[in-house]
């Protein structure tokens, strides 16, 4: 049986017999997806909003026009921090082994953006030949070509670490010490810091350092200003906080937050 003409439900886009399918779901602020996988590698992508997606190996959150490839099979669940809009693709998975095996956050380019759209205003199982599969094929490309966002929170799975690495999730500004994190979780700092690049191929302050970019990324497309975002890290000044921004993005949270702040059309 064919699935339904314009289906919100990931599982009906899995096996239509299309290299990419596009599927648009909204969501309010606050909902919580469940663990799931697809058989599909996935471009997790919301038009506008805030969101931050889990898995067992990473956290990321994802503002508008940045997008999170999915590798298939790959468990993960995601909360909408933010009211979102979202347009998504399932690519098969013989298309996408040459984007890897990894998740990683992508930069979406307005070419991207409007391929994405437009393959939504065709039907799932778009005539072949024809416009959807021309734009099926773009997308692709326009994907190999898209720029890898080097931020990712790497997840630990010791249980100590786990706990120490919650902690600072919530509360990422927070002053307290790899000293403190390692008396509340009965282990000493000597451990902790040795664990953390055993565990997650980060050093304790590079691990952090990707918390603060998260968060400021959220915060920026929330359309906060540079210095509430430094203040709130816990940065000495926002000169400080922009060194380390752009020493690892190669960019200015000015940058993004002027991108932010433009509006753009959405569908």
């Amino acid at each position: 049986m064919a699935p339904p003409e314009r289906s919100s439900d990931h599982r009906d886009y899995q096996r239509v017999p299309r290299v990419v399918t596009a599927m648009a779901r909204d969501e309010q602020h606050g909902v919580t997806v469940k663990p799931h996988s697809h058989e599909r590698a996935q471009l997790l992508y919301a038009t506008a909003g805030l969101m931050r997606v889990n898995t067992d190996l990473g956290v990321w959150i994802l503002p508008p026009r940045r997008a999170l490839f999915i590798p298939p099979g790959v468990v993960h669940y995601w909360t909408s921090m933010s009211k979102v809009t979202m347009r998504t693709i399932y690519i098969e998975p013989s298309a996408a082994a040459s984007y890897g095996n990894t998740c990683r956050l992508i930069e979406v380019s307005a070419l991207l953006r409007q391929l994405i759209l437009a393959l939504l205003e065709e039907p799932i199982e778009y005539p072949i030949p024809g416009r959807g599969e021309h734009l099926a094929m773009l997308i692709l490309s326009e994907l190999a070509a898209a720029e890898t966002v080097p931020i990712a929170i790497p997840w630990p799975r010791d249980r100590r670490l786990v706990a120490v690495c919650d902690a600072i999730v919530a509360d990422p500004g927070s002053a307290r010490t790899i000293e403190d994190h390692a008396a509340d979780v009965g282990a000493s700092a000597r451990t902790l810091i040795r664990l953390f690049p055993q565990e997650t191929g980060l050093h304790y302050r590079q691990w952090v350092q990707q918390v603060h970019l998260a968060e400021a990324f959220g915060r920026l497309a929330q359309g906060h200003s540079v210095g509430a975002i430094a203040a709130a890290l816990g940065y000495a000044s926002p000169s400080a906080f922009t060194a380390m921004f752009r020493r690892i993005l190669g960019k200015t949270p000015q940058h993004y937050l002027t991108e932010w702040r433009t509006p753009v059309e959405v569908e």
